[in-house]
């Protein structure tokens, strides 16, 4: 049940109200501008010239593939070798069903594998096995590492010269969950080993996914944004597979084009809406945005989904910035009970900025409910709605803190804080798009007490507090949970930190769970709430990257909806064509 607009706690902390002039938070300008425009034109279109040869490649290049698949049935070594290679190439979206079948005949096979097939010693392949068959659900023992601890119960020193090994072993035990007490042990001894392997005795290739790995697991990472990494550093290894390399780069730039154009449309729609000179206080983030959208489903058969997430994810920006910023107390009163109403006619007596962004909120759900009444998904806007209220409720109450210079105990911020996320909202918005896999149980599921989502909404809570503290507090801002538990428990900022990130961990080893078999709801939900908590993995492990946008993020978009992966690689079975036969 959501808290009503008027509800604010009753504490010995509460002050008197401030006069506040409106405030300013100075973000910086946009980094791309109109940038991505040329792609929502026909006409400058960087469609490949001859699309449909490369579309038949790449078919060609997938029956290949499953025969590759087929010729090592009886071969787990290669098999489990040749899925892990699909998976970080970013093709596996083209092989579920086959992926999906050899892991089960491949988890029914655990046992004989893990204490027999493979040598005993070879970590390389018990974590992979690991690793895979906790991917896909199945909740396969984490005691079989116990077999490489020595007579005192550590792990063998022996393993700290075998980096494949430990690379392995540190990638299984990002999915670890409660009770996993081998992996607890076995993390910090594989980042230790790892941060310090000798690389005059590896090849370049190992030492660059070492280092990579140590900044972002793969199990954190965005699958594409993996892929992207991965398909060079793929073509250096000499035993690299051509049809595996061809497709995984024909693919990629198929793919990078469609969303090119959805970026296109997407950032002429933000244009039309006419932000920058309507709410010039809010982050002019677009294009980070569709990046965050992309994180959530990257899939052609997503393209009306991720329209709508963008849309929704957009406007609850340029909402929190409204509440967190610019709007004065008075205003928000009648924002949020305008927002409440939910009707054209409420936007008078409103400030002219808070009108510009509720007739795009009315136009956009319109938009949205024309387009699910096709399908007779009408229904799911009810949620959404509701969840749009729910937000305004939440950001009202935070401002109300501000404004009245009430400081919450911790125990009364995270409740709100959560919501304040924003991740209920996406996580519904999400599933608005998607095909029959979603249903009303779905979205009940989410509302209930769904423990994946409230993991996420940690997650994407204290690890935003703790990248974007310090600016905020900078421009006047409710306490986040770092001042408050530094307060509470009269420690320092550096061991909170430590507290807030132990909670993060925590937070995943409850994602990971609820992708065990039996699952609560169908896999492809569940991932939508997953990706969401990559996404702010991604953004925030070292900072607030999505407000301030001229960092790393800068090179991920580039990366994915910028530059194009060379295509000069003979394919096998088909013609040998170059990057500029494509264009």
């Amino acid at each position: 049940m959501s808290a009503p607009v008027s509800a604010i706690p009753s504490s010995p902390n509460k002050g008197t109200s401030r006069a506040v002039e409106r405030r300013w938070a100075d973000f910086h300008p946009s980094v791309w501008g109109d940038y991505f425009l040329k792609y929502a034109s026909p006409t400058n279109s960087m469609e490949f010239k001859y699309l449909g040869r490369v579309e038949e490649q790449i078919e060609g290049l997938k029956g290949e593939v499953r025969k590759m698949v087929t010729d090592v049935v009886d071969k787990p070594s290669q098999m489990l070798h040749l899925i892990d290679q699909i998976q970080r190439l970013g093709i596996f979206y083209h092989f579920e069903r086959e992926i999906d079948e050899q892991l089960e005949q491949i988890h029914k096979s655990y046992s004989r594998l893990v204490h027999g097939v493979f040598k005993g010693d070879d970590l390389y392949m018990i974590a992979l096995t690991f690793r895979l068959l906790r991917q896909q659900g199945y909740n396969v023992s984490s005691e079989i590492f116990n077999k490489f601890k020595d007579g005192e119960g550590n792990l063998k020193e022996s393993l700290v010269t075998d980096v494949r090994g430990l690379l392995n072993l540190y990638e299984a035990c990002h999915l670890r969950c409660h009770g996993d007490a081998i992996l607890e042990e076995a993390l910090p001894f594989a980042i230790t080993h790892l941060e310090s392997i000798d690389e005059s005795k590896v090849s370049t290739s190992l030492v660059k996914r070492v280092q990579h790995a140590l900044k972002q697991p793969l199990h954190k990472g965005l699958p594409r944004l993996e892929a992207r990494y991965y398909i060079p550093l793929y073509q250096e290894e000499p035993s690299h597979d051509k049809v595996l390399l061809a497709l995984a780069k024909l693919d990629f730039n198929l793919l990078q084009e469609q969303h090119q154009k959805e970026l296109g449309k997407i950032t002429r729609w933000w244009k039309d809406i006419d932000v920058t000179r309507k709410f010039p206080f809010a982050r002019d983030r677009i294009v980070e945005l569709f990046f965050w959208t992309l994180g959530v489903y990257f899939e052609p058969e997503f393209a009306v989904a991720r329209d709508i997430l963008i849309k929704v994810a957009a406007l609850l920006s340029i909402l929190d910035d409204i509440y967190d910023v610019y709007g004065k107390l008075e205003e928000l009163v009648i924002f949020t009970e305008a927002i409440e109403k939910w009707d054209v006619d409420a936007m008078d007596g409103l400030p002219e900025y808070m009108q510009a962004w509720y007739k795009v909120l009315l136009d956009v759900f319109d938009a949205i409910e024309n387009e699910m009444a096709k399908k007779e998904r009408s229904y799911r806007l009810v949620y959404t709605k509701e969840a749009m209220k729910k937000q305004v409720r939440v950001y009202f109450l935070e401002a109300k803190w501000f404004y009245t210079n009430y400081t919450p105990t911790l125990g009364e911020y995270m409740p709100l804080a959560l919501l304040t996320s924003g991740y209920e909202l996406s996580a519904i918005t999400s599933l608005v798009g998607m095909g029959d896999v979603v249903t009303k149980h779905a979205f009940e599921w989410l509302l209930g007490d769904c423990k994946i989502l409230k993991a996420s909404q940690i997650i994407n809570r204290l690890m935003n507090d703790v990248a974007s503290h310090q600016f905020e507090q900078k421009r006047e801002h409710v306490a986040s949970a770092v001042e408050l538990f530094m307060k509470e428990h009269g420690v320092s900022k550096q061991e909170t930190k430590k507290e807030l990130w132990k909670r993060v961990a925590d937070a995943w080893k409850d994602i990971n769970e609820a992708f065990l078999h039996p699952t609560a709801v169908q896999v492809p939900i569940l991932m939508r709430v997953l990706n969401l908590s990559r996404v702010i993995h991604v953004l925030y492990s070292d900072g607030d990257n999505y407000t301030h946008s001229r960092t790393v993020l800068r090179d991920h978009l580039t990366s994915l909806f910028v530059s194009p992966l060379p295509v000069s690689h003979p394919l096998r079975g088909t013609q040998e064509g170059t990057q500029q036969d494509y264009k």
